[in-house]
């Protein structure tokens, strides 16, 4: 048997994700943001009013006050969170792994090991396409049917290079 050692490691001493510099998703990403807020909006707002032709005896006129009040209120919070979300999330891409952040309460840094990754695909919705950006899925052993990383909008040529990136990295560890 070889000489074993397990040495103690000063966890003071390890490289520190949080003083990463991470790259800013694409400002276009900002306008799919607003869009698909809008999206959401225009369907909440045709909710509302299909209430107005439901038996006046179901809903009540107080109802129907409070529910028009809180609706501008609903869309804005929507749009302020969306924006807010789009500011607080970015991605790096180091030797070894990648780095994803987002969350705008509570911010979820996820570290992926490129030993870790096994497969790669781009995504492009439709707002986004018109926008010329895509999403990077990223699939990682064990991690099921679903992506276990996305970093959404990545201007799509810059996405299909990560993706040959991280399919090297694949090549290499077969």
């Amino acid at each position: 048997m070889e000489n074993f050692t397990n040495e103690t490691i000063d966890t003071k001493q390890l490289p520190r994700y949080e003083e990463v510099q991470l790259t800013a998703l694409h400002p276009n990403y900002k306008k799919v943001v607003l869009i698909n807020a809008a999206i959401l909006i225009i369907v909440l707002v045709f909710g509302f009013t299909s209430l107005f032709f439901m038996d006046e005896n179901e809903l009540s006129g107080r109802t129907m006050l409070l529910l028009g009040m809180a609706l501008p209120v609903i869309g804005l919070l929507v749009v302020f969170f969306s924006v807010l979300s789009y500011k607080k999330k970015g991605f790096a891409f180091r030797n070894h792994d990648v780095i994803y952040r987002s969350g705008i309460i509570a911010t979820n840094t996820m570290v992926i090991p490129y030993n870790r990754v096994q497969h790669v695909a781009l995504h492009e919705g439709l707002v986004s396409r018109l926008f010329g950006l895509a999403k990077v899925e990223i699939f990682t052993a064990g991690g099921g049917s679903s992506s276990d990383l996305e970093i959404p909008g990545i201007a799509k040529e810059e996405a299909e290079n990560i993706k040959q990136l991280l399919m090297g990295k694949i090549q290499k560890q077969l």
